[in-house]
């Protein structure tokens, strides 16, 4: 027997995000040699950290949606709306949207502290809409791994209190 949360783990995994994941690569690899960026090492770590920040984000909002089936049937669309929206929303930088948007991406879903924060840093660029400091445009993606955390959280609360329909 395996975890609940492993088993929703696996529920997730199909092949069209591993093709994600390498094309995603390929554009990084690609744009990071087009652009004027003095790379050091700090930087290639920064980078590995975002990627692993922002797939413990979405596994974090994954969790949250098996969690919302615990009490409501219509939940899929519900997190869809997060996480397909929020992947065509970090297409853009985070400055372009209105100030409920990006308070909503940044605070709420944290989706701007695995994209626009860290990007800022890899460019050496300042915030000009948040005025974030360099410090935390460094460490933007830990905030993706403690969502994941509190997802966790909110996961074990939710198994705790389940009770099934008996059918």
């Amino acid at each position: 027997p395996r975890s609940s949360v492993l088993q929703v783990a696996a529920q997730e995994l199909q092949l069209m995000r591993v093709g994600r994941l390498v094309q995603g690569a390929a554009v990084l690899l690609w744009a990071s040699s087009r652009l004027d960026i003095d790379w050091t090492i700090a930087k290639e770590f920064l980078v590995l950290f975002t990627i692993f920040g922002g797939a413990c984000l979405f596994y974090g909002l994954f969790v949250l949606q098996a969690v919302l089936c615990f009490w409501s049937t219509e939940t899929l669309e519900i997190v869809n709306v997060t996480t397909y929206g929020g992947v065509e929303a970090a297409q853009f930088p985070i400055s372009i949207y209105r100030p409920s948007f990006r308070k909503f991406f940044t605070f709420v879903v944290p989706l701007a502290c695995v994209t626009y924060f860290p990007a800022l840093a890899i460019l050496g660029r300042d915030d000009p809409v948040m005025g974030s400091p360099v410090w935390f445009r460094w460490s933007a993606p830990l905030i993706g791994i403690l969502f994941l955390f509190i997802c966790l959280q909110v996961w074990k609360i939710g198994v705790r209190h389940y009770r099934s329909t008996g059918s």
